[in-house]
């Protein structure tokens, strides 16, 4: 991707996070391969601390297609969210107009070549044992609206550091944050049927139980059969 695509901001916080992430962790990573190199696309990511964004940014950064975001509007307020909207991150506000104007705009840096990463769970994971929850149909509407490839992801690690909702964990010994990227999900059964809440609640459960194998892989368990309540009811974005 030219560096004229990077823009001076990104290139910069890139160069910052870099050594930060090698700081934190050991990298275990695997499936850069599967990120498209040209065209816009979708990265589905689980979502277990705080920290996972930074890492996984660097993964997708390091394989020439920078990230950009779909996050909560309220990383962008003050400066850092102008570094947000200077790097082109996406805002979205939840329901209502706000939604679909996020979703208008994912879109259309799909349809401008950027490689959008979404966390389909749209917080945090609750799940007990770190597993990936519901996801929201947001990025089913997305991936089907604009026909591009959606790559699910699985990582891990973060977590072992910064747990979700809990505390930072000593920086010794450094843990490994794992990536595993797989092929593009097959959603071509759904692009010759009406756009809907079904549609998109099926596509969105094919999305989630690609990143939930690849997760298994990583982890080297096998995951839940069933989503079961804990998993919460799939919502709009």
């Amino acid at each position: 991707m030219p560096r004229r695509r990077i823009g001076f901001t990104y290139r910069t916080m890139a160069a910052i996070a870099r050594p930060l992430v090698r700081l934190l962790f050991r990298r275990q990573w695997a499936g850069a391969h599967h990120l498209p190199a040209e065209g816009g696309f979708i990265a589905a990511v689980n979502h277990n601390s705080y920290l996972d964004p930074l890492a996984y940014g660097y993964f997708q950064y390091a394989a020439g297609r920078p990230p950009r975001f779909f996050a909560k509007d309220g990383l962008f307020k003050g400066s850092f969210g102008r570094l947000m909207r200077a790097m082109r991150h996406i805002p979205v506000a939840r329901g209502g107009a706000g939604a679909l104007a996020a979703l208008d705009l994912a879109s259309a840096a799909v349809r401008g070549g950027e490689g959008v990463v979404f966390y389909p769970e749209g917080t945090l994971t609750q799940d007990p044992e770190m597993w990936p929850m519901a996801g929201r149909t947001g990025i089913a509407r997305v991936a089907l609206a604009t026909g591009c490839p959606v790559i699910p992801v699985a990582q891990w690690g973060a977590n072992l550091l910064l747990p979700p909702y809990g505390k930072l964990g000593p920086l010794l010994p450094r843990r490994t944050h794992q990536v595993l990227a797989g092929p593009p999900v097959d959603l071509s059964r759904f692009r010759d049927r009406e756009p809907g809440p079904e549609v998109w609640r099926e596509a969105t459960e094919e999305i989630m139980a690609a990143i939930t194998a690849l997760l298994a892989e990583v982890r080297g368990q096998s995951a839940p059969t069933t989503t079961g309540d804990r998993r919460g009811p799939l919502r709009s974005v």
